[in-house]
């Protein structure tokens, strides 16, 4: 099997993820999993594509994490994670994979803030005097 490469985002971070078969090492920015994410839930949210399909263990995974937050960065691999795993075998894993909703971008990013305003929809104080 080839190496297979996916993109996955959310909010700012970016995900390029890069499949290939092996024994289900997961490398992120040249670090192993549970030094990048330390949080048990954040290993769990990336491992979730893999459980649903039945696929640990099966796949060695090296991704290249840029921008945003640890909870954006997570979310992303598991975007790019799913996405590499559909293009293994579309047929068999895209259903499991699309009810669950790891094949759906969150679209959800920070409103911009707007000229003459503290932030995005906050104002400055009202004084009538």
């Amino acid at each position: 099997m080839e190496v297979i490469n996916a993109l996955g985002r959310r909010k700012a971070a970016v995900a390029r993820v890069y499949l290939a078969a092996g024994t289900g090492v997961i490398t992120i920015n040249g670090r192993a999993l549970d030094s990048y994410f330390p949080s048990e839930l954040l290993q769990y949210v990336v491992k979730q594509p893999l459980m649903v399909t039945g696929n640990e263990g099966k796949y060695d995974i090296k991704v290249n994490l840029d921008g945003g937050g640890i909870k954006g960065q997570a979310e992303a691999l598991r975007l790019g994670i799913a996405r590499a795993i559909c293009k293994v075998d579309a047929e068999a894993f895209r259903p499991t994979l699309k009810t669950n909703g790891f094949l759906t971008r969150d679209q959800r990013t920070v409103e911009r803030k707007k000229p003459g305003r503290p932030g995005a929809r906050k104002r400055f104080q009202f004084s009538k005097r």
